[in-house]
């Protein structure tokens, strides 16, 4: 596939015998941004790691662009932009000079430094900056200052840790808006902790726990898993639970904060049934939506384990 930019099989990572990933495999192609959540512990930096090629796999393999990151790591590493988690500034420098010793140390021809120094400003929002110290600039600016740095040998991949903590709410917005943009000529990964921060910029979603992929789909999937199969439905003369059972598809019937949580089973479709009822039997319908599950709550669902299953280990 002449777009896949990034290609992760079977990846493996063992610390003392223990599994911190186990078989994560993965693509990604030219234009997604892909947001990688997980838990404290999960595995997501050693993934990272292991990505960006700073760590080496224990078995499996990493490919940016169809290179070996084993086999050949300069070319492929050559191919990505990484901003951490820590931002790696110094803070003594003008925004000029940092980036221009970020375009040397990626081995951006001489003859094109100024050039790429420009365009990586201008995409950051950095132009009027440029002769600034990092050390005085705000926040979101050093965030932006990381970002370019990331961009300005114009990578196929760029990956972005948690690229909008610590911000205040005007600069995670900009910072977004600058990822999608980002996004649109690169691949893009961001591994975030911040779950609506995920379907604002992401269209692609793997949520790893344990070391293992619990969730690798299209943000549109999530959002489908986030609607399931419940109806709240409001009404000023509600009439006995039995008789919202009853209805054809309804498999449950709860009353919740002054409305009902009505369950209908796979593939049932009891909206219109639900209306046609409350009219004739004049219910007073005046709500009558999907019960949408909060994002956090579908990546508890997808992480929790009960304490139980691990009972056995730390009895032994």
């Amino acid at each position: 596939m002449a777009n896949l930019t990034v290609e992760a099989i079977e990846l493996t990572r063992l610390y003392g015998g223990r599994a911190a990933v186990s078989d994560v495999t993965f693509q990604l192609q030219q234009g997604q941004v892909l947001g990688f959540l997980g838990p404290n512990g999960a595995g997501k930096s050693t993934t990272m790691k292991m990505l960006t090629g700073n760590l080496a796999p224990s078995a499996g393999s990493v490919k940016i662009c169809g290179i070996d990151m084993m086999e050949h790591p300069k070319q492929a590493k050559a191919l990505i932009g990484y901003l951490p988690e820590m931002r790696p500034l110094y803070k003594e420098f003008t925004v000029d000079e940092y980036l221009t010793i970020a375009a040397r140390l990626h081995q951006v021809p001489s003859g094109q430094i100024k050039k790429a120094v420009a365009h990586a400003k201008e995409r950051c929002g950095l132009t009027h900056m440029s002769k600034r110290l990092i050390e005085n600039l705000s926040n979101g600016y050093q965030q932006r200052v990381g970002i370019a740095q990331a961009i300005i040998h114009n990578p196929m991949v760029v990956i972005l840790d948690e690229p909008t903590v610590g911000l205040d709410p005007i600069q995670i917005r900009d910072i977004r808006a600058l990822i999608k943009e980002i996004g649109q000529a690169h691949s893009v990964i961001v591994s975030t902790h911040i779950l609506p921060e995920v379907e604002m910029v992401c269209d692609h979603v793997q949520i790893i726990d344990k070391g293992q992929l619990v969730f690798n789909g299209g943000i549109d999937v999530l959002k489908q898993q986030r609607i399931g199969n419940k109806l709240l439905v409001g009404l000023r003369h509600p009439p006995e639970a039995a008789a919202l059972r009853a209805i054809p598809g309804v498999t449950a019937v709860e009353a919740i904060d002054g409305l009902w949580r009505v369950q209908f089973a796979e593939g049932a479709q009891p909206h219109e049934a639900i209306a046609q009822a409350a009219v004739a039997q004049q219910w007073g319908l005046y709500h009558l939506a999907p019960d949408q599950t909060s994002l956090e709550d579908v990546f508890v669902q997808l992480t929790y384990h009960d304490a139980a299953t691990d009972a056995p280990a730390k009895a032994a």
